[in-house]
């Protein structure tokens, strides 16, 4: 198996952490006869020569030995390194994902370990990609013979790689046709039902030959779950041949192969088979295949939200823990890229809190979490969790500052009054969580009952305990989220510490402390000295901005701003546009530098520059142009981009049509196809108020 590696120069090869002389050793792991072992060196593989999806010369070098490995019956588990060919010698997906989330690694039917796959990384020194894929289509024969291996697992992973990387379309077909008509294993006979989807996509002038054996498949008398696999692979590569009314179909069929799967779990479970492998299912059960089976439907469906929304709720209402958890993840990838009217299925996600199974559970939190304001159909149960699990509250982690348990920060951020009297109860306690204040700012006025006992938490810190700053950051950002004004004096002692110079420029809450005296305004004059001593320091741009909303004075900070924005620190140079744009009038003439800057190769540089230079001079000839620009070809810039325009009222008619045709939209705009993307959905919501803001004016995009 091993021929010829002690004569490769691997000190001259390298992978993602430098020099392969350390791939000899994975690679006899691999044939190892401990399992540990096995593992670990394909683990690292995967991370070392398939980095995110990056191939580099040792990956290359590889592929000869891993070839002999996958061919060799005297190596356990060869699926894993047949997985690991396809995914080095792999030329990018070729259907969508529905980005579903969660543990697991994918199953038989072959692809990518880890989330890039072969298509994301670059490519490594001197093509080696394009190297290594037609090395591993040069030795695509082995594929042949493994896809007839005697184990099951091996045949399934083979598939793949036949339609692949075996350069002959009628002799593929044939055989995956001669391979699928004498298979029995039923994961193998999914794998091929993949693979012939995967053979019509690519090889689409031999595609009815492949497609007569999907539609047999999809049929009676086959197994309910070879039917799903066949159904969502007619549906997304010849949707008129895909059986009528699939949604309702593909819930049957996947409440069919669940019982029979929980059937032979409670047939293997049987007394005297209490074993560590069945407790951990128990604890979290997994199903890979029909995640995977199911995310093939849900890529078919694409846009059709209604369907895919009718097909999730039809995942959420099983009697199967399973199905249900799996259905959570991939609800997530469908809310986060598609708007629309989601409370029915939010309020089935929130049902799911109740579950017995602590993994269909967690899980609905953490798709919950990620919802705010549209978790309100979730309130209630969300609501009903917090009260009767208070070791839910609070999250403590190893390293790091403690921050909310999951159920009571998707409540609060919901904007449910019901999270204030717990949070109020949590301050009560020795611990201050981390991320506080934003938890405070999705809940509005009702978190003014909070002001009292975050000033008294503010006001029994000790100023000379080390801890101390780490302990005010939260309760601070808590006293900005909540605009709370009565906090002054415990800020100012703060601020005036225990030494005669005040507050120490090293401390780690000087960013929140001088946030909060900018809001303060002119009722924290007395902080003013503290703050000039600021401008001298790495915080000088945000002291120059507390400075300015406390004293309304320019002259002292103007002359700093103008040389950060001559800096070359694009971050320093964006925090400055900001607070001029924040002294607005009071900044003219407007700086030369933010006219410069909204010709910047920095999207971000432009759209705050043209911020500040309209605040400041409020002419819309230059601005409206680069707002325009950044909107169409930065999407990430659409919220400021949009909140300028609302800003200027009349003055951004012109481009009153961006917004009009975001409303439109139904993909959110940060989402990439599949789910995957920002999960951030609280942007688009916010972008999409904003929108509906923005004056419509007879122009159109310039």
């Amino acid at each position: 198996m091993f021929t010829g590696i002690d004569e490769v120069d691997w000190a001259a090869l390298r992978h993602a952490y430098g020099s392969a002389e350390d791939v000899p050793g994975l690679l006899r792991g691999l044939a190892s006869p401990d399992r540990t072992e096995r593992e670990g060196a394909l683990d690292r593989m995967y991370g070392a020569l398939h980095h995110q999806g990056t191939v580099y010369d040792a990956t290359l070098a590889c592929v000869p030995f891993l070839l002999t490995l996958a061919g060799s019956e005297a190596v356990p588990e060869r699926e894993g390194i047949v997985e690991l060919l396809v995914s080095i010698g792999g030329d990018g997906p070729d259907q969508k994902d529905t980005g579903q989330e969660g543990p697991g690694r994918q199953g038989t039917g072959g692809g990518d370990r880890d989330g890039g796959g072969a298509a994301g990384g670059a490519d490594g020194p001197g093509g080696a990609r394009h190297s290594a894929r037609a090395a591993i289509r040069a030795g695509a024969e082995a594929f042949v013979r493994l896809a007839g291996d005697a184990d099951a697992s091996v045949r399934g992973a083979a598939a793949s790689a036949l339609v692949r990387f075996l350069d002959e379309p009628a002799r593929v077909l044939g055989l995956l046709r001669e391979r699928i008509s004498v298979e029995r294993d039923e994961r193998v006979q999914i794998a091929l039902a993949e693979s012939l989807g995967l053979f019509v996509r690519r090889h689409p002038a031999h595609a009815d030959g492949a497609l007569d054996l999907l539609v047999a498949r999809s049929a009676p008398p086959n197994g309910p779950g070879l039917r799903l696999a066949a159904l969502g692979q007619l549906m997304g590569c010849a949707p008129v041949r895909a059986p009528a009314d699939p949604v309702p179909l593909a819930v049957r069929l996947l409440r069919e192969r669940s019982a029979r799967r929980s059937a032979r779990w409670a047939e293997d479970q049987a007394p005297g088979k209490d074993t560590l492998v069945g407790r951990l299912w128990r604890l979290w059960p997994s199903d890979e295949e029909g995640s995977r089976l199911l995310r093939s439907v849900h890529a078919a469906l694409d846009d059709r939200v209604a369907d895919r929304t009718a097909l999730l709720e039809g995942q959420l209402t099983s009697p199967d823990p399973t199905d249900r958890c799996n259905a959570l993840w991939m609800a997530a990838g469908v809310l986060r890229e598609w708007r629309g009217d989601h409370a029915g299925l939010v309020t089935l996600i929130g049902d799911q809190l109740g579950a017995v199974e602590g993994g269909v559970r967690d899980a609905a939190v953490s798709v919950l979490t990620d919802l705010f304001g549209l978790a309100a159909p979730a309130a209630d149960p969300l609501a009903a969790l917090v009260a009767s699990r208070s070791d839910l509250w609070v999250r403590r982690w190893p390293r790091g500052r403690p921050v909310l348990g999951g159920p009571l920060r998707a409540l609060a951020r919901s904007g449910d009054p019901r999270a204030v009297p717990v949070l109020a109860e949590v301050l009560a306690g020795p611990v201050v969580p981390g991320d506080l204040g934003q938890a405070i700012g999705h809940l509005g006025g009702a978190a003014a009952a909070l002001a009292p006992v975050v000033r008294r938490r503010l006001g029994e810190i000790h100023l000379d305990s080390p801890a101390g700053p780490a302990q005010a950051a939260p309760l601070l950002s808590a006293v900005l989220a909540l605009g709370d004004l009565e906090a002054l004096p415990e800020v100012m002692r703060l601020v005036r510490g225990t030494a005669s110079a005040g507050l120490c420029p090293d401390a780690a809450h000087v960013p929140e402390v001088v946030g909060v005296l900018g809001a303060f305004g002119p009722a924290a004059r007395e902080a003013t000295p503290v703050l000039r001593r600021l401008l001298d320091t790495e915080h000088a741009i945000a002291a120059a901005g507390a400075w300015w909303e406390v004293t309304a004075d320019a002259s002292v900070v103007r002359p700093l701003l103008l040389r950060e924005l001559e800096g070359a620190d694009h971050r320093r140079r964006r925090a400055a546009a900001e607070v001029l744009a924040r002294m607005g009038p009071a900044a003219r003439p407007a700086p030369a530098a933010l006219r410069r800057g909204t010709e910047s190769g920095h999207p971000w540089d432009r759209v705050t520059a043209a911020r500040a230079l309209w605040r400041i001079d409020a002419d819309a000839e230059p601005v409206l142009p680069v707002l325009q620009s950044a909107w169409t070809h930065h999407p990430h810039t659409r919220g400021t981009v949009a909140e300028c325009l609302v800003e200027m009222g009349p003055a951004a008619r012109p481009l009153g049509g961006l917004p009009a045709a975001e409303l439109s939209s139904r993909r959110r705009h940060l989402a990439l196809p599949g789910g995957y993307g920002s999960h951030d959905i609280l942007k688009d919501e916010r972008l999409l108020a904003l929108c509906r803001e923005v004056p419509v004016g007879q122009g159109c995009p310039m």
